[in-house]
């Protein structure tokens, strides 16, 4: 069955935050009218959280929410893909790798998944087949239209990577690179203090799931840097610095991430952000702690999930930032390191 309207919708969540700048560009350049979720709220939390098991992490919760929400506005066709590996022997979390049929299996309705499966694991299940696979059940089946789709889609993604690595916010970076502009040169705040943020983007960058860490850290005179701050050489980098072996899909961004500023003199502090319940993440949290204190860096852990308190949440963000601060000042004082506690972790679950 052909689809005659292109029309589709995209949850906003997971791969949303990572990729959405060239999947909106690609389905734009092919006619397509993209709806996206709303922005989440209370309810989108609820009502994801209430059609699967209490044990399913936050992120997978979310992303069930959103497609309701698709769904309440109407939206037939919905964006769910498979990202199964990202390159060769580097997978992705079973939650992820088996998201259509989760959906599938928990959202009951009127809809169809638009399902396509990226696994560059195997031979024919690259890019190129992955977006072919996804405007398939649209009746676009000429590759020299989805390949300059493709390309047009790179430049506003590479366009956005550019501006995020210099620091513009995420939701100026997307706007711009929507409108086809490259903004790198506006005046940045001066900051007593810098903090690495080490999480995956759908856990910072949904302002809802992080409580808006960003300003929160902005009020408080910090500075914030994240993965999405590195290039990719960075990035594998940071993984060397650490010794750490490449598995996951987005290791990068935590692991290589973490070990990267670690290593960096212009950082303060590191501040981990994970969702609990999330096996990967765990994982890579308690690497990254033993690692830190040979960098002699303090790191402030958090980890959420749909009952997070935001009172809490604030009074650990505070206290860890005012340690950094009376950290910073000691050691212009002409204190030694050791009699200022270089590494203190607070390891939070607010539950």
């Amino acid at each position: 069955m052909v689809i005659e309207k292109k029309v589709i919708g995209i949850p906003r969540a997971l791969i949303y935050y990572n990729y959405i700048p060239f999947l909106s560009a690609f389905f734009d350049y092919l006619g397509f009218e993209v709806i996206y979720s709303d922005f989440t709220t209370k309810k989108t939390l609820t009502e994801g959280a209430s059609l699967v098991v209490t044990e399913t992490c936050l992120p997978i919760k979310v992303y069930v929410g959103h497609v309701l929400n698709l769904i309440e506005k109407g939206v037939k066709n919905i964006f769910v893909p498979s990202i199964q590996s990202t390159a060769p022997k580097i997978y992705n979390c079973s939650k992820i790798r088996g998201l259509p049929d989760l959906i599938r299996n928990v959202v009951k309705g009127e809809y169809n998944i638009i399902e396509a499966t990226l696994d560059k694991s195997e031979k024919n299940l690259n890019l190129t087949s992955f977006l072919s696979e996804a405007v398939r059940p649209f009746g676009i089946l000429d590759f020299s239209l989805i390949d300059k789709a493709k390309k047009h889609a790179f430049i506003h993604y590479n366009n956005f990577r550019v501006m995020i690595q210099h620091n513009i916010p995420y939701d100026k970076a997307l706007k711009y690179a929507k409108e086809g502009k490259v903004i790198i040169n506006e005046n940045e705040v001066k900051h007593d203090i810098t903090v690495a943020l080490i999480a995956h983007g759908y856990n910072i960058y949904d302002k809802r799931v992080c409580m808006d860490v960003f300003d929160k850290l902005e009020k408080l005179g910090v500075k914030v840097q994240s993965a999405y701050s590195l290039t990719d050489e960075q990035l594998k980098d940071g993984l060397d610095y650490v010794n750490v072996e490449l598995y996951w899909a987005n290791q990068l961004e935590m692991s290589g991430a973490a070990g990267y500023y670690m290593r960096s003199n212009d950082i303060d502090g590191v501040i981990t952000i994970t969702a609990f319940g999330c096996g990967p993440d765990s994982l890579m949290i308690e690497d990254i702690k033993r690692k830190a204190k040979n960098f002699n860096k303090p790191i402030l852990n958090l980890t959420i999930d749909e009952h997070t308190g935001e009172a809490g949440f604030v009074t650990r963000l505070e206290a860890f930032c005012d340690m950094l601060y009376r950290k910073k000042r000691a050691i212009k004082g002409g204190k030694f390191k050791d009699e200022i506690s270089p590494v203190e972790d607070y390891t939070i679950n607010l539950r």
